[in-house]
């Protein structure tokens, strides 16, 4: 049988410091790769066919080029029992070859082979695959032997071992078998590994899993961010693998979610399945100007410089000394994001350098960045202090103030404004807003201005027009922006705008489960109408269900979660029983918030499963939005399905 106990030669191996994980040559940089898990669980297909098949699209791709290096298999890629000499069997149905075969063919294409199992007695899958708990020198062994470059070692079925022994021992592990293999902590950041983990491994897993949703994204980004000092060469904070391209988002918020892991440093494994993957999901994962921000060899986690009102400025240094800079829009709406040169860092200079790395343009700044970013969107840009900024075109922002929700028959007064940004004026600049067939665009004010300098925005007054019997939903508009540069380049701009045209709440009193939102962010899966969260489908809850009582109506939502109403300023006061919905047994806190147009207007404190329902009352009194808030109550997502139940609105 395989032995647990190190040999020999182990026993007197010394920690590994991050100095010299990063002087080894193991994940100087964050790993780049793919994993099979978000797109294909433990499938009939995830096999060696698609394992190669996903190596063969790395170089067809140019993802091999761009950096990717990783192909990983994880769970499900072992027979539930080993073999007599408590070895690891690979699925002959799913690797018939044989999982050396496997590693061979990725190393023939210039790639790198990774592999799964738990720091447990079994896998993370329900079916029961054996774990590595008791047998990690045996396991190491045969890792090395096959050729695997890369382990995730999970964290189900531990036996309440603690955690840091676990995974101390599985490091002594690989490194007896004298291969270098990246070492992947995936502890979930139970016990904050970032205190202890970066002697063991070079990265680790800082939170939950990640689901392919806006709201399990932004609540895994928020508890990643501060972890920035705990990042470096060789030791890296890890938010889960990348879902960009799997379809629970959509391709704005991919890039953020893109844009803000490589801002983080973080390890970037696709989690999409390549084969099927769109023009634009490529497009986002090979964006070299972006990769070269989550490669930067200084090794630095990007910082808050702010946030506020879900306007958020995160800053990273880059080793030639100009810094990454994210401006990204949490909310549902188009905001404008702003920040200065000097407050992500940079020193006083004449001019800077400012690249937009997801539009590829380079224009000159006098020290203001800033970009009216959309729902859910980020601009990132990469800027320096560089005596060269005259030979670019200036800066300007280009945004569009005032309410965008109206109701159809209904009229929007909207201000487009044009702002220099540059260290030299615009010329000749002029601004249009374009609006769905059959909406009527009128401008009020004077829409073209010879010179534009800093300081000194063109602003632009517009009323638009809804037809009668436009339909409930969502419309684009788009405001545009021409202007000139002193060398004479012509620059042209566009910023979209969403406006929704919404239907007010028939007078006296509805079930919020029976009216329209206007938006949702969810933690976990879709919000339910009238039944539990449930899990990651639609229409898959329960009754709503709070310390045994059960209620007919509401909503089921899992933090961090948001619903918006249109209230249409003629509802007085929202009523919930509110509270974490019993099927996740005795798990879960949450906190509820209700806000009216952005202020918050009533609100719970932490409520666990061990409490009954709360009655909560909120005067939303001349509201045109309000927003239902569920949050984690500072101690992560886990089990955070929380019920609206019986939520009223009275107008």
């Amino acid at each position: 049988m395989a032995s647990s106990a190190p040999p020999a030669a182990a026993t007197t191996a010394a920690p590994v410091s991050p100095a010299a994980s990063a002087a080894g040559g193991l994940a100087a940089t964050p790993p780049m790769g793919f994993n099979n898990w978000n797109s294909t669980h433990c499938r009939a297909e995830f096999d060696e066919k698609m394992v190669e098949g996903i190596a063969d699209i790395f170089v067809e791709k140019g993802l091999r080029d761009a950096g990717y290096q990783y192909v990983n298999l994880d769970d499900c890629w072992a027979l539930p029992a080993r073999d007599a000499d408590g070895h690891l069997v690979p699925d002959p149905a799913r690797f018939p070859h044989g999982i050396k075969a496997v590693a061979d063919y990725v190393h023939a294409k210039g790639l790198k082979l990774g592999i799964y199992t738990s720091a447990g007695t079994k896998t993370c899958n329900s079916a029961g695959f054996p774990g590595a708990l008791g047998h990690e020198y045996s396991d190491a062994r045969q890792f090395a032997d096959w050729g695997v470059d890369y382990l995730k070692y999970d964290n189900c079925n531990n036996q309440g071992v603690d955690a840091k022994q676990r995974y101390t021992t599985m490091r002594d592990a690989l490194r007896a078998t004298g291969r270098p293999i990246v070492y992947s902590i995936c502890e979930w950041g139970e016990n904050k590994p970032w205190e202890w983990a970066a002697d063991l491994g070079q990265l680790w897993r800082t939170t939950g899993d990640i689901d392919d949703s806006w709201g399990s994204m932004l609540s895994i980004l928020k508890k990643n961010l501060p972890l920035a000092p705990y990042a470096g060469p060789g030791h890296w904070n890890d938010p889960d693998m990348l879902e960009v391209g799997n379809g629970g988002m959509t391709d704005t918020e991919y890039r953020t979610h893109f844009s803000m892991w490589s801002v983080m440093a973080a390890p970037l494994l696709i989690g999409a399945d390549l084969r099927t993957a769109s023009d634009a999901t490529f497009g986002i994962l090979g964006n070299k100007e972006v990769l070269a921000v989550d490669q930067d060899p200084l090794g630095r986690q990007g910082t808050v410089v702010s946030s506020e009102g879900g306007r958020w400025v995160v800053a990273k240094e880059m080793k030639d000394g100009s810094r990454a800079v994210a401006l990204f829009n949490e909310s549902g709406g188009a905001q404008r994001v702003a920040t200065t040169a000097a407050a992500v860092g940079l020193p006083r200079a004449a001019g800077y350098t400012v690249r937009d790395l997801w539009r590829h343009e380079t224009r000159n700044s006098a020290g203001t960045l800033a970009a009216t970013v959309p729902a859910h969107g980020t601009v990132l840009l990469r800027v320096a202090a560089d005596g060269r900024w005259a030979q670019y075109p200036p800066a300007a922002e280009l945004g569009l103030e005032g309410s965008t929700l109206t109701r159809a028959g209904g009229t929007a007064d909207l201000t487009s404004v044009l702002g220099g940004l540059g260290r030299t004026p615009a010329l000749d600049a002029s601004v249009s807003l374009d609006a769905p067939e059959g909406w009527t665009v009128r401008a009020q004010s004077p829409t073209r201005t010879t010179v534009l300098r800093n300081g000194h925005p063109l602003r632009t007054s517009w009323r638009v027009s809804v037809p009668e019997g436009a339909a409930t939903g969502a419309y684009d508009l788009t405001v545009r922006a021409a202007y000139r540069s002193p060398t004479g380049a012509r620059v042209r701009t566009a910023v979209p705008v969403r406006a929704t045209v919404a239907v007010p709440p028939p007078a006296g009193t509805s079930s919020l489960g029976d009216l329209p939102w206007l938006s949702t962010v969810n933690g976990y899966g879709p919000v339910e109408r009238d039944t539990s969260n449930g899990e990651d489908a639609a229409g898959d809850g329960h009754p709503l269900t709070i310390g045994g009582v059960v209620y007919g109506t509401g909503l089921g939502v899992h933090a961090e979660s948001a619903v918006e109403f249109y209230a249409a300023k003629r509802c007085e006061r929202i009523t919930a029983e509110v509270g974490v919905d019993d099927e996740k047994g005795d798990r879960g806190s949450v906190t509820f918030a209700v806000l009216a147009d952005g202020k918050e207007v009533a609100s719970t404190g932490t409520m666990t499963n061990a409490m009954p329902a709360r009655s909560l009352s909120a005067d939303v009194s001349g509201a045109e939005v309000v927003r239902l808030v569920v949050g984690d109550a500072g101690d992560g997502v886990d089990s955070d399905h929380a019920d609206w139940a019986e939520a009223r609105l009275h107008c």
